[in-house]
């Protein structure tokens, strides 16, 4: 491998195979993280809400006609409402069920545990 002396401060892949990118700053930890929003899940009710409006363009719009349907959505949507707030409330009590940190409690702990950025 070319340029493979024990000085050399290029970083190898995993396998050894190659060169990697030479890093500009040092290789450490920041005190905080970004402050981004997590991904939002999967939408809800969808299957519910397309067999909703089907009966509804079926029966012209006729929701009497529709109204176990109706009723379907409606417990859908009030149940993942429900399950959002628990989410919501656990994650400000600092408890994730996915085990990930918030943004806010990651640089908290950052914080905390600052890195030492020389040695004395």
């Amino acid at each position: 491998m070319a340029g493979g002396g024990s000085g050399s401060a290029l970083l190898r892949t995993r396998q050894g195979l190659g060169l990697a990118l030479r890093p500009t700053r040092p290789l450490v930890l920041a005190d905080r993280v970004a402050n981004r929003r997590r991904r939002l899940g999967e939408a809800t009710c969808i299957t519910e809400m397309t067999v909703m409006m089907s009966c509804w363009k079926q029966n012209n719009f006729n929701e009497e006609a529709c109204s176990e349907e109706i009723r379907a959505f409606y417990t859908c949507a009030d149940k993942a409402e429900a399950e959002r707030k628990a989410k919501a409330k656990a994650s400000a009590d600092g408890v994730t069920q996915t085990g990930f940190l918030t943004p806010k409690q990651a640089t908290k702990l950052l914080q905390r545990y600052p890195n030492k950025t020389h040695v004395t």
